[in-house]
């Protein structure tokens, strides 16, 4: 297995690259790693997996009730949310099934409530039931006045979205791919053995190509002569409340959703926190991440209608994601067989809960496109660090702490993260190379007081590990 991140790349041909680490690119890696006579490269530009849009959205398990129907990201959303339940399952990562309202606060929007419901009936859910306010009240009594009444959807969880990238990378690159890190794709092109790709690192060969680079998707696509479409950055917001206003929230509440897409939510987390977001600003420059003060006022006006208790909570955290969204209402996963190349582009919000579905759609794509990928395999399982609230974390677990005392040494007081889970994070496979990576793989830094306790013995721990 290997994983690198300087140096020049390795002078070889791989059968297949992938270009984009996210949680798509990485899901394409692992379902194609089934297969053990193809030599894989899985190609990123920053320094970690999961650094792009996949660790800043709204981590939600998605049933695609309100998908529109018959289009591909529909029939991947239903087929995704059985996969990667079935995997969260399997590896350890936490998954919460709370549920979700779609409360309705006017006329209009009680009228649409059994429009939803037919739409989730044609997506092939049907589990859903209309509520009347007594009910949605029962339910949800902190709920802000005038709700008329909800469509439930018993199936929506809550899921960990940095967990999730991470199990398919390490999966991946325990069965023989390559991960390349700080390798930042320059130019595109074509020669005898397939695709020249020049990175920042040097040359890589590879026969096939898929195209997961998210944001960049686009620019990838045009270098190879396609213009199918444009991706237009959609930045949302989130403000990340404190863990003492969980009790205030049941369930995942949602707006009834508009083209912009399902608007303004409040959710609790598998952290323990109540996250109010996202915003939908349509913008120019990929790289804009920062929250802004008129979108934060936005969030909490509108939280203030939907959960206004929340607002006299402590805000632990704010950050903002960029989705990619296109001029089209559908995924755009596109084979050119002539090329050896598969693009897969606008995988909004719903990807993280289609990836397993998308990666098996995509290595048919090749298989159908020429890739002869021999023998399967299943793969070796792996079972990830519990991050989640409702399993029992190491410093819980008096027989973990009596085989190795460090589990129980708390080092983050505020996740409560102890130095043997920072131990095995420095030492696991695709090691973190900040102390953000880090604090993606244990929660160290994540809480309360954002680090200032604990930042300086954290930091300790990671300098070590790396000399």
């Amino acid at each position: 297995m290997t994983v690198t991140a300087e140096g020049q790349l390795p002078q070889q041909t791989y059968d297949v690259a992938v270009v984009g680490a996210g949680v798509v690119g990485c899901a394409v890696a692992r379902e194609l790693a089934h297969h053990p006579r193809l030599r894989i490269a899985l190609v990123e530009a920053q320094d970690d997996v999961g650094q792009g849009t996949s660790k800043a959205n709204t981590a939600i398990l998605h049933t695609g009730f309100d998908a529109t129907p018959g289009t591909l990201e529909a029939r991947l959303v239903r087929e995704g949310h059985q996969r990667l339940a079935a995997y969260a399952a399997e590896s350890g990562i936490p998954v919460e099934e709370v549920g979700a309202l779609l409360v309705a606060w006017d006329e209009e929007q009680l009228a649409a409530l059994p429009r939803l419901a037919e739409k989730a009936e044609r997506n092939d859910y049907l589990h859903t039931r209309l509520l009347g306010a007594d009910e949605l009240y029962a339910r949800e009594p902190h709920l802000g006045p005038g709700a008329l009444g909800a469509l439930h959807v018993p199936g929506e969880s809550i899921i960990c979205p940095w967990t999730t990238t991470l199990a398919y990378a390490t999966q991946a690159v325990r069965a023989g791919v390559d991960l390349h890190l700080n390798t930042r794709v320059e130019q595109v092109s074509q020669d005898a053995q397939g695709h020249l790709l020049t990175t920042s690192r040097g040359i890589l060969h590879a026969r096939h190509l898929v195209n997961a680079a998210g944001l960049h998707a686009d620019t990838l696509d045009r270098a190879l002569g396609h213009d199918d479409f444009t991706v237009t950055p959609r930045r949302g917001q989130l403000i990340v409340h404190d863990k003492l206003a969980r009790p205030l929230v049941r369930h995942i509440l949602l707006p009834v959703p508009t083209a912009l897409g399902k608007g303004v939510l409040v959710a609790p987390t598998v952290y323990g926190n109540v996250l109010l977001g996202p915003t939908a600003e349509d913008l120019h420059d990929k790289r804009a991440t920062g929250s802004t003060a008129d979108g934060l006022a936005l969030l909490r006006e509108k939280g203030g209608r939907i959960l206004p208790a929340l607002l006299r909570e402590e805000i632990t955290a704010v950050y903002a994601g960029l989705r990619a969204a296109t001029e089209h209402e559908d995924y755009r996963i596109t084979a050119h067989p002539e090329q050896a190349y598969v693009t897969v582009g606008g995988i909004r919000s719903t990807g993280l809960t289609a990836s397993l579905s998308i990666a098996a759609h995509v290595v048919g794509l090749l298989t159908e496109a020429g890739l002869d990928p021999g023998p399967a395999r299943p793969l070796d399982p792996v079972r990830m660090p519990n991050l989640g609230e409702a399993f029992p974390r190491p410093h819980q677990r008096p027989e973990l702490i009596a085989a190795d005392p460090e589990y129980g040494t708390l080092v983050c007081h505020c996740e409560r993260v102890s130095r043997g889970e920072i131990r095995d994070a420095l030492a696991s496979t695709i090691p973190p190379r900040t102390l953000e990576g880090l604090r993606r793989r244990t929660r160290a830094r994540a809480g309360r007081c954002q680090g200032f306790y604990c930042g300086a013995a954290v930091r300790q721990l990671f300098e070590e590990a790396r000399t």
